[in-house]
């Protein structure tokens, strides 16, 4: 029916653009055989449609669109039809809907050619296709539940955090860098406290995000990661150096914090969450000094909102229906970070990867975005694997950080290389689905080491967003 177009960019074609933005597509007409067409396709490809759970007569589908201006159209049951309820106008190929996404200026996602490469273990539950209406809570329902769940965490302190026995270790600030890299991977832990033996205080954090900075600082002069560099700098070196690093990367003057954010064991649960949150940290380690200037104190415990979250669900178990708002489906509140749908402001594009992209595009994505992950996805936009900010301290496995460089490193070779190591227990790819009830999702995100939801659609495993333990607390603390 039509020729070619303009060539704006389709993410499914890989054609390659500065930056791709997931779009959600809806038929909500019903039909048997719904596919999408448009100027991203030069008008030659039809884009298969799915109906969505518990609505078989809503057909969707999700493209990643280059920014600009773009005209599309649905062919149903073999007819062009139009959305009369969204843009269009009338061209040179009829009535056709129209879309602006306008860019995100803070936000450089590359595109690359589509491949599927071997995968990480994935899996997400059955989907249980329901066609019940989507249950609503009412502004006190809400209101109540939150005054609840604060409650309980104001209630209790973070001593209950503390286990019977265990360990939690700490690196001093006059070892090299490159000690620290093989401790936190031999250790398989994302980040350590810092001491300082001189004024005998924890005096910060050392984490992923630090490995991340140095070896594109390294990169950005055109040096690999020799052993030599890093075992010439101190942790007390770098740390030094990084405020004026966070700036250049930053490009908004903004400092890096220079304290510790730390919390005693009888502060409030909800004092320590509130501190992960405004922090945007990880983790708090929990300290007590018995000396009236706080000197010599000691390390109880590195506090995580997963610790918090399971004491939340340990709580409410057997009382779930004090709290109306653990049976919403997540779509169903302002929960995450979705793929917005057609006709929806463009927000904050989900920052996602194919697993051709360079490693060194994705540490760039990880600290532009400010994101602590990136979904990797095939051609379609279906969930293949994730890279995080943890996932660094695999290149310390047979010093590979000396041997590789970040442009020529792919990001499914930087996670086949973790994979080889063994130093990703379980499953990596944590999902769910939009139905899902909130219930349900702070369960998996209470176990260790669950941070974040990749949120599917069922059946294709297509991204249709993400939500983490900090979205979680935000909308329970409503903060």
């Amino acid at each position: 029916m039509f020729g070619s177009g303009p060539d704006t960019g389709h993410g499914n074609s890989g054609v390659s653009g500065p930056l791709l933005i997931p779009m959600r597509f809806v038929w909500p007409y019903g039909g048997r055989r719904v596919f999408l067409s448009g100027s991203f396709t030069r008008w030659l490809e039809h884009i298969p449609m799915s109906p969505m759970e518990g609505c078989p007569t809503v057909f969707q589908v999700i493209c990643s669109l280059s920014p600009g201006y773009h005209q599309f159209k649905f062919f149903v049951d073999g007819e062009w039809r139009h959305d009369e309820h969204q843009p269009f106008v009338n061209d040179n190929y009829g009535i056709v809907n129209t879309i602006f996404i306008a860019r995100e200026p803070n936000l450089v996602a590359p595109s690359f050619n589509p491949e599927t490469p071997g995968r990480s273990n994935m899996d997400v539950d059955d989907a249980f296709v329901s066609s019940e209406p989507v249950p609503t809570v009412s502004d006190a329902d809400l209101e109540a539940s939150r005054n609840r769940v604060s409650a309980f965490l104001s209630g209790h302190t973070a001593y209950e955090l503390l286990a019977e026995s265990g360990k939690v270790i700490a690196l001093d600030v006059n070892i090299a860098v490159k000690q620290a890299f093989h401790i936190l991977y031999e250790q398989g832990i994302p980040v350590a406290p810092l001491w300082d033996s001189c004024k005998g205080q924890f005096v910060g954090v050392l984490s992923a995000l630090d490995f991340i900075l140095i070896l594109r600082e390294l990169g950005n002069h055109g040096s690999n990661l020799t052993e030599e560099e890093l075992e010439t700098h101190t942790i007390s070196a770098w740390k030094e150096g990084k405020v004026y690093l966070g700036r250049q990367i930053d490009g908004n003057a903004r400092s890096y914090p220079r304290c510790l954010v730390q919390a005693g064991p009888y502060d409030s649960l909800k004092d320590v969450a509130l501190k992960i949150l405004k922090s945007k940290v990880a983790t708090v380690p929990i300290m007590h000094s018995t000396s009236q200037d706080g000197s010599f104190p000691q390390l109880l415990h590195l506090a995580t909102l997963s610790e918090i979250l399971k004491c939340i669900c340990r709580h409410f178990k057997h009382s779930a229906s004090s709290l109306p708002i653990l049976q919403q489906p997540i779509c169903s509140i302002p929960l995450g970070t979705w793929v917005p749908n057609i006709g929806e402001p463009n927000g904050r594009p989900l920052a996602m990867l194919r697993p051709t992209a360079t490693l060194g595009a994705a540490l760039s994505l990880l600290i532009q975005a400010e994101v602590s992950s990136i979904p990797i996805v095939d051609e379609n936009d279906s969930l293949l694997d994730i890279y995080s900010r943890s996932d660094i301290t695999a290149l310390a496995k047979d010093k590979a950080y000396a041997q590789i460089h970040l442009d020529e490193m792919s990001v499914h070779q930087a996670l086949q290389l973790g994979q080889d190591a063994n130093f990703f227990n379980g499953q990596r790819c944590q999902m769910c689905l939009g139905s899902d009830t909130l219930h349900k999702v702070m369960e998996r995100l209470a176990n260790p080491g669950v941070r974040r939801l990749v949120i599917v659609e069922a059946g294709t495993k297509r991204v249709e967003g993400i939500v983490s333990l900090s979205d979680v607390f935000r909308f329970l603390l409503g903060v």
